[in-house]
């Protein structure tokens, strides 16, 4: 038996990185998928990798800033299984590097509407539909950078520091009603959004792997064991809580 038997859960960013691991972690453990991405190319390659596996998924293309799109992601949810039981709200973005000053408003707008509006978008839509199975599990993708601060970025310090309290406010206004909402914080993971940082240098390389206490980069696989964790009955007595998965890098 896995530990996601019977249950239809939807992670978005599911085409790569952090939500590709768990879009394949949660299938192999029994849920039907809902991998939910702008990438659709992508995002259906993950879907046909799962079905190759004998298990259910489904691809939904989705903006997680436009309401319009998270509320038909979650249709497609109910109407292909039938309800839902968790949700894995992790797409965001890393968005420019630049210090407070010279960050543009573009810039600010644009990694506040994805990684703190979509994440609220995916709990406002999602969580009239956990209240009809009787509950469900939330969980959101944050990151140390919502616990500690960084040069250079802002906006995404910003949305992350949003993200946690979010998770604990929503927290609190459904613990009783059989909904659990936790944040996950990763450390430095070896994701496309990393790559993206560190380039071709292998001296950035690093840079990035010093960061972190036990000397390597986090691995997607790291993340998506943790979501498991958060969306299986095995974390039920869990709600309100950054789950900090980071190689030792806040206790620096």
């Amino acid at each position: 038996m896995g530990k996601l038997d019977g249950k239809v859960a939807i992670v978005t960013g599911a085409a790569s990185g952090i939500g590709r691991a768990t879009a394949e972690l949660f299938a192999a453990e029994g849920a039907k998928v809902v991998a939910a991405d702008w990438t659709e190319a992508q995002g259906k390659e993950v879907v046909e990798a799962i079905k190759s596996n004998g298990r259910d998924a489904v691809f939904a293309s989705v903006d997680v800033s436009r309401p319009e799109d998270v509320q038909a992601m979650v249709r497609t949810a109910v109407d292909r299984y039938g309800g839902l039981d968790v949700i894995f709200n992790n797409a965001g973005v890393e968005g420019e590097q630049a210090i407070t000053a010279d960050c543009s408003l573009e810039n600010w707008d644009r990694v506040i509407n994805i990684n703190l509006k979509g994440v609220f978008l995916g709990m406002k839509y999602a969580i009239p539909e956990m209240l009809k199975r009787g509950g469900g599990s939330i969980i959101n993708n944050a990151s140390v950078a919502g616990l500690v601060g960084f040069r250079g970025i802002p906006a995404y310090c910003a949305s992350k520091g949003g993200v946690i309290q979010l998770s604990k406010t929503a927290a609190l206004e459904y613990a009783t009603q059989g909904i659990r909402v936790n944040a996950i914080c990763p450390g430095v993971i070896w994701t496309p959004m990393v790559e993206r940082f560190v380039g071709d240098s292998a001296e950035a390389r690093k840079t990035f792997e010093a960061l972190e206490p036990v000397g390597h980069f986090g691995s997607p696989e790291d993340i998506a064991a943790m979501a498991l964790f958060l969306a299986s009955d095995q974390s039920r007595f869990c709600t309100g809580a950054p789950f900090v998965v980071d190689g030792g890098f806040v206790a620096a």
